[in-house]
């Protein structure tokens, strides 16, 4: 018996498109930079390091912004012959990009908050008011236009976390501009960089571990490999299973592979029983590429795989049957 192979088509699509154009990408995009920008040079003649951490962070806000642009490009491509599966995963190694920035930004924000404790300096409030009042306009209005595909997309989601962060990050500047004001409280600027460098790390951290996951072809999260054997090998005609394989292709396509050792030996009736086990997996766990290989009992290979209590299992009874 030959290889089964039964998939759906691997043309680009990027999730959420629907909610999100291009055109508001790139319009996210511009006004960040300009805002960038304008906080830097705020937070120069304030002598703020919380506008500038701002600053700082609504910079990785753009590149967030302008790599998710670039990466749901990438995702549209259909597969070619080199990439056979298409470009779909752009968008995950994308959202690995703009995470490790995160973590990047955070950490730095500590050091240079730790510097300043050693060295205070004098801080104008009112400048830290207004640059970080015009921030956090543009920063609800940014997170609004990417909230609409975050989703259903890790990629839009790292760059509406991006968004959110900096939003919360210009009240604190705000606050610290007050407390300067009426208090003359210049700590509560660098308490201000600890919050927000704390609450970036934090954000990096959370998404990092899924991110990573998917690009290592893990087992998808809400699903369980042993309850995919048991709905496979309860199919009739499935004597046994083994050398099975779930992973995601990009962020929301998941592929499977399996050996199967059918009960009966015609080809025809193979025909039937892959038909069910395409409809059984796609329905149950959302697998649309599936890659079925028929075997003997005998060519059960299980070394090809980490071994799991059914490939134990069959190993044995190979092995008693020799």
């Amino acid at each position: 018996m030959s290889n089964q192979h039964t998939h759906g088509g691997h043309g680009g699509h990027s999730h959420g498109e629907e909610n999100l154009s291009d055109r508001q990408l790139i319009f996210a995009v511009a006004i960040n930079v300009l805002l960038t920008l304008a906080q830097i040079v705020g937070g120069i003649v304030s002598g703020s390091l919380a506008l500038i951490a701002d600053a700082l962070h609504n910079f990785s806000d753009a590149a967030s912004l302008g790599l998710a642009w670039f990466a749901r490009r990438i995702g549209r491509r259909p597969a070619d012959r080199r990439m056979t599966f298409g470009y779909a995963q752009g968008e995950v190694v994308a959202a690995l990009i703009n995470l490790t920035t995160l973590l990047i930004i955070g950490f730095y924000l500590l050091v240079e908050a730790i510097n300043r404790f050693a060295d205070p300096q004098p801080i104008e409030g009112w400048t830290v008011i207004a640059v970080a009042g015009v921030a956090l306009v543009i920063d609800l209005v940014t997170a609004f236009i990417t909230h609409r595909g975050a989703k259903d997309s890790i990629n839009m989601k790292a760059a509406f976390l991006h968004n959110v962060s900096d939003a919360m990050a210009s009240v604190g500047v705000i606050v610290a501009g007050i407390m300067i004001l009426l208090y003359d409280l210049y700590v509560a600027d660098l308490v201000i960089t600890v919050i927000i460098a704390a609450y970036v790390i934090w954000q990096g951290l959370s998404l990092m571990p899924r991110t990573v996951r998917l690009l290592m072809g893990a087992v998808p999260d809400d699903v369980e490999l042993h309850e995919i054997m048991d709905e496979l090998e309860a199919i009739d005609g499935v004597e046994s299973i083994h050398h099975l394989h779930v992973w995601n292709l990009g962020e929301h396509r998941r592929a499977l592979e399996v050996h199967i050792v059918p009960s009966s030996s015609s080809l025809e009736r193979f025909e039937i029983l892959k038909l069910a086990i395409r409809r059984r997996v796609s329905s149950q766990f959302g697998i649309e590429h599936a890659t079925l290989e028929a075997c003997l009992a005998e060519n059960c290979k299980t070394n090809l795989i980490a071994v799991t209590v059914r490939d134990a299992n069959c190993r044995e009874s190979t092995k008693k049957g020799g």
